[in-house]
């Protein structure tokens, strides 16, 4: 098996494919099974053979011609291309019900992004716990960062807010934002930013639902 070479330029859309062949090799390799071909990864994802092969062959080969894939060496090399061989530090702005809930899903789901600290403007929810993490003063989450290293910061604000607790986030030093809010934000080009809008995920399903019928 060759090892991953870094590419030049992969389109999004294989990058978005990776972690769920990722998830589906670290099932079967909980259930002991040490090599998969690409047509039963297919049967199991749904992708094509041919589709899954062009994928990883972005990456270097990963397979070997009547043998297939080792799940364990290839549930690595995926890992260690979505930067998933290392631990991050996280905070959370905004404490309401959506930052708990993050805060919670973090907390059980333990898969090295580690949620650090949560930042919150209403002084009822300051000083409180969640999950043995302590709940403190937005005021004070720049030097936080600053301080303790923090890798990423999730925004769970109003949309009316996001964009100021972005331009301090990128201020503080963080290298990527997970925003919750229902607004694209603008930061500096190094910054990598995620949008999670929960309503263009709803209308996919929608749109799916309504050819269905």
């Amino acid at each position: 098996m060759q090892h991953s070479k870094e590419p030049t330029r992969i389109s999004n859309a294989v990058i978005k494919r990776l972690p769920r062949y990722r998830r589906y090799l670290n099932e079967l390799r909980k259930k002991g099974v040490e090599k998969i071909s690409s047509n039963e990864l297919s049967r199991m994802i749904g992708y094509t053979a041919s589709q899954i092969r062009q994928d990883l062959n972005n990456f270097g080969g990963f397979g070997q011609q009547g043998y297939g894939y080792n799940v364990g060496e290839l549930h690595k090399e995926i890992s260690n291309i979505l930067g998933l061989d290392k631990n991050y530090k996280m905070v959370i702005v905004g404490a309401g019900n959506l930052g708990q809930a993050i805060a919670n899903y973090t907390y059980y789901y333990k898969s090295g992004f580690i949620v650090d600290g949560i930042f919150e403007i209403n002084p009822r929810l300051v000083g409180i716990k969640i999950n043995d993490i302590d709940v403190m003063d937005y005021e004070d989450m720049v030097s936080y960062i600053e301080e303790n290293d923090i890798d990423i910061g999730i925004i769970c604000t109003s949309k009316e807010n996001a964009q100021e607790v972005a331009d301090r986030l990128s201020f503080a030093g963080v290298n990527g934002i997970w925003n919750f809010a229902p607004v694209d934000l603008e930061v500096p080009s190094h910054i990598s930013v995620e949008n999670v809008h929960l309503s263009d995920s709803l209308h996919f399903l929608a749109y799916h639902m309504s050819k269905s019928e």
